[in-house]
């Protein structure tokens, strides 16, 4: 009984002198800091000013024939509209050369008998041309050159005491986000990003750099244990995680001002999870490449460029082909950002929530198990 507290004991001492280690290494050399804290406010101000999805003050050409009262009348609604930014020609030819030269996304034209069959109540036909080089952006175009017409003629309805005939009355609701922000969506969606990236390269970097600098060598013949390297490598990096986590959700929450609807509890859990995941796919890359450049281009490939592309964070998986389905169940960034945009826009919806971080904890187990298993107190 003795001689088993001696060595518990003796891990527990060991263990708090790789923990110090590894805290005097991370003041040392700034990389695990830039990765940990530099890196996530970088990507959410660069991708939460620079992209957006909304189709905002979109440039269009505004045709009207003739410049008739009710003509005029409509047009003013695009240039009320907060969607377009039109610029108003008589001139077909003109709008076409500004379509061709990129000065203008959409034409909108009305012609010259256009109020004319209007007081006949006959068809008056509008044309709506879009440039559909971008196809997700011209049906956004469309969608809103629709809606102003469709709110035209509702308020000109109610102007004249008649019906707009049309047969359904459309009560729309948008749940989640009823602002339509795409920042609302591509913020959350941005933690996964980060996440991946610093959580996995926090792990391959900081272990490599030891392989070719020699000091892990030098571990290796101490009477320290495996599990306790892994312990020490693991402890002070998710502590940086879970930093720059919670700097990437106050940025989120107080400089993008997106919802945060769920608890920060399961929030923090749940990253806890996939940080997890992570720094287990780093500590595994560096154990086989024991490279810094080698490991680097590894985590990217196998951790950062999945999450992007197979995360649903960027495409829509239900869109997809069933084979690029099935892989995408292997990506721990899918679970992850299905909780967290959940979290962040709906709230603790457990039915999300609970499966997500059942298969994140199982990835999770695999990856550190597997880390534990391929690092050898033995020089190969």
């Amino acid at each position: 009984m003795k001689g088993g507290q001696r060595s518990d004991a003796g891990s527990a001492m060991r263990l708090r002198g790789l923990l110090r280690k590894e805290a005097l290494q991370i003041l040392r050399d700034p990389s695990a800091i830039v990765i940990a804290l530099i890196l996530p406010m970088a990507l959410l101000l660069l991708f939460g000013y620079g992209v957006s999805l909304d189709a905002k003050d979109t440039p269009a050409a505004l045709v009207v024939e003739v410049p008739s009262p009710t003509a005029m009348e409509f047009a003013g609604r695009f240039i009320l509209s907060r969607y377009f930014t039109p610029v108003v020609t008589t001139s077909m030819e003109e709008a076409q050369d500004l379509m061709r030269h990129r000065r203008v996304e959409a034409i909108v034209r009305l012609r010259e008998d256009f109020e004319r069959k209007l007081k006949d109540n006959s068809t008056a036909p509008i044309q709506i041309i879009v440039n559909g080089v971008d196809a997700n952006r011209a049906r956004q175009v469309a969608g809103y050159a629709a809606g102003v017409w469709r709110t035209w003629l509702s308020l000109r309805g109610l102007e004249q005491g008649v019906s707009s005939h049309w047969p359904v009355t459309l009560e729309q609701r948008i749940w989640f986000n009823p602002e339509i922000r795409s920042q609302n969506y591509l913020v959350p969606g941005l933690l996964v990003v980060i996440m991946t990236l610093s959580g996995s390269l926090l792990t391959a970097l900081v272990m490599a750099r030891e392989w070719e600098r020699g000091t892990m060598e030098a571990l290796l013949v101490t009477p320290v244990r495996v599990r306790e390297i892994i312990i020490g490598k693991l402890a002070p990096n998710y502590a940086l995680g879970m930093a720059g986590l919670a700097l990437a959700v106050g940025m989120a929450v107080f400089l993008f001002g997106v919802p945060l609807r769920g608890s920060l509890l399961a929030l923090a859990g749940v990253s806890t999870l996939f940080l997890l995941t992570c720094l287990g796919m780093g500590l595994l890359i560096s154990v086989l490449a024991r490279n810094q450049f080698v490991a680097g281009q590894a985590a990217i490939l196998a951790t950062f460029l999945p999450a992007f592309f197979l995360s649903g964070f960027i495409f829509d998986l239900g869109s997809t082909p069933w084979l690029v389905q099935a892989v995408s169940k292997l990506i721990a960034a899918k679970y992850y950002a299905s909780a967290v945009i959940t979290l962040f826009l709906a709230g603790n919806v457990w039915s999300i929530i609970w499966p997500s971080s059942l298969a994140l904890a199982v990835l999770a187990g695999f990856f550190l198990f597997v880390a534990v298993k391929k690092t050898k107190k033995r020089l190969e």
